[in-house]
């Protein structure tokens, strides 16, 4: 017998979700979830299309793995936990996908209300303990949007809403609160076509270009200091293409993404200080962070140029670097106008590429040097990086939290190269890659991460998720025993003091440190320790040819030094 019943407010949220574009719905459930399981059962019976929805034993790795699977594919994903609990272990996640712009449509069950007499009503003693007055002011700070749906007519416009906000620049992840009687009333059909689209991408008007473009065109010392222009392959060759019609160097200073080839003649390295104190004119490319002004600074008479969605990065209290002309829009869009503008003006452009390639090729000669010293037991750093970029010419990714130092790598292509944004929020590494590895399984896909970031990433959880759904991700632990984010940080303001002459520096051991590779041989991966410098290369071979012949997800467990 057909069924008759109407779709309830879950199911129009849901079938609005795939309208949307949304193909995958990372979720870990509650008891807030009866409707949403409900109408996904329904939809395998009566074929409505919905996103697949993926359960993830914990909120860090599903909002994590959403931020990962946007980064390759560029589409808005959606996340939901369960009420303020699982939306308080959100949060973390939520900060890094606010910070690197990551449109993520994330929502949670919200308590019910009424204590009776409702379909989804009160009926388990966590859902008194679990109502808050304000649930949204958890994450109201690190999102553009949110919203408590009130009435179940309201689910399939409210979706069309949340995409579009997320989704116009400056891209960054919205809220919306699911409470449980709302999702279970009957809802109407969704109007046909999308209700609200994305903003169109904007641009500076000519005059500010054309000022731009002079200011760059009479520098003699001009320097371009990237973050993340790489964000599609028209970004990545627009940057090319400027930095060539200028003669410009580029530096990648703490990139989240990479921007530009390494070996390009004008690639200059990812330090931009020795440059930058005799530049007469800076280009900041999308980058919160483009020095650090406690080691250098422009010179007085230089002026800088900030571009990309939001150049001057409304969203941080502080933030004191220079701008003589903010340029406001798409990032590719004003690279690609500078880049016309620019074209056949600058005179010394070719004198200056020479000059730069010269520099290049003596930093990556050296580079590579000090990496082939570093293959001793404990590793280097710089010999552990060398060895995956070797790797990743076979067309691989990389995701890096604490891990590879792009410095001592050989990276070409767009979307090649992914780091954790600044705000720092640890556990995101091997999570992103399995959501990366979730778009090509036959990609390979590392994730290269610090062993502190390994423990706070559940890596119980990656790991079930990980064979649960078939992604063979090549975990690499740069394990040094060590906080040394922590350490570096005390050293660089103390570096005399007490904890410098410490044997042991409070509050940064890990000592002792577990066996990682027996925690993904219990979710029936690969697991190999690697602690002489000369045994990686094999390693690595033994370890890809799993992920490929087996199609088993692999972890190195690689012993490296304490450094810096």
């Amino acid at each position: 017998m057909a069924e008759t019943q109407s779709q309830t407010a879950a199911e129009a949220l849901l079938t609005r979700l795939k309208t949307n574009g949304i193909d995958y719905l990372f979720a870990n459930g509650g008891t807030d979830f009866a409707p949403v399981i409900e109408g996904l059962a329904r939809a395998s019976v009566n074929g409505a299309a919905m996103p697949e929805a993926l359960p993830i034993p914990h909120e860090t790795a599903a909002i994590a793995m959403a931020h990962g699977l946007h980064l390759v594919t560029g589409k808005p994903q959606a996340v939901m936990v369960h009420t303020n609990v699982g939306l308080a272990n959100a949060v973390m996640g939520l900060i890094n996908a606010a910070a690197d712009n990551i449109p993520l449509i994330v929502m949670s069950g919200r308590t019910p209300v009424t204590e009776q007499g409702r379909t989804g009503s009160r009926n388990a003693a966590i859902h008194w303990g679990q109502e808050m007055r304000d649930q949204a002011a958890m994450v109201r700070e690190c999102t553009k949007w949110d919203y408590e749906l009130r009435f179940p007519e309201q689910a399939a416009e409210l979706v069309d809403r949340a995409v579009a906000i997320a989704t116009s620049a400056p891209t960054g992840p919205v809220y919306m609160s699911l409470p449980r009687e709302v999702l279970c009333q009957p809802a109407p059909a969704a109007p046909p076509g999308l209700t609200q689209r994305p903003a169109l991408p904007a641009l500076p008007e000519a005059a500010a270009l054309a000022e731009a473009a002079a200011l760059l065109a009479k520098a003699e010392r001009p320097l371009i200091i990237a973050q993340r222009s790489g964000d599609t392959p028209a970004g990545f060759a627009a940057l090319v293409e400027l930095a060539e019609a200028l003669g410009a160097p580029v530096v990648e200073h703490w990139p989240v993404r990479n921007s530009m080839p390494t070996e390009h003649a004008l690639h200059a390295g990812f330090d931009p200080h020795p440059l930058l104190a005799e530049a007469d004119a800076v280009l900041v490319v999308d980058a919160l962070v483009p020095w650090m002004p406690d080691k250098a600074s422009p010179p007085p008479g230089a002026r800088v140029i900030q571009i990309g969605p939001d150049p001057l990065f409304s969203r941080f209290p502080v933030r004191g670097y220079r701008a003589d002309l903010a340029l406001a829009g798409d990032t590719t869009a004003i690279l690609a106008a500078l880049a016309a503008a620019l074209e056949g003006r600058v005179k010394d452009a070719d004198k200056r590429r020479a000059a730069a390639a010269g520099r290049n090729q003596s930093r990556r000669a050296q580079a590579t040097e000090r990496a082939r010293a570093g293959a001793s037991a404990p590793m280097t750093n710089a010999w552990v990086s060398h060895c995956v970029s070797e790797a990743l010419k076979r067309d691989g990714i990389v995701f890096s939290e604490l891990g590879v130092n792009p410095g001592s790598m050989a990276i070409d292509r767009p979307g090649q190269y992914f780091a954790h944004a600044l705000s720092g929020g640890l556990g995101w590494g091997l999570p992103a890659a399995l959501g990366a590895q979730l778009a090509d399984r036959d990609r390979l896909v590392v994730a290269s991460i610090g062993d502190g970031s390994y423990q706070f990433a559940n890596p119980i959880s990656c790991h079930q998720v990980a064979e649960a759904q078939n992604l063979p991700v090549l975990t690499i632990v740069f394990n040094n025993g060590i906080w040394n984010a922590v350490r570096r940080s005390t050293l660089a303001i103390y570096g005399d003091g007490h904890a410098a002459r410490a044997n042991r520096m409070p509050v940064t051991s890990l000592a002792p440190s577990p066996d990682y590779a027996k925690i993904v041989e219990a979710s029936r991966g690969f697991g190999q320790r690697v602690e002489r410098g000369e045994d990686l290369p094999k390693a690595l071979d033994r370890a890809i040819d799993v992920i490929r012949n087996e199609k088993r997800q692999a972890l190195l467990d690689v012993s490296v030094a304490v450094e810096g």
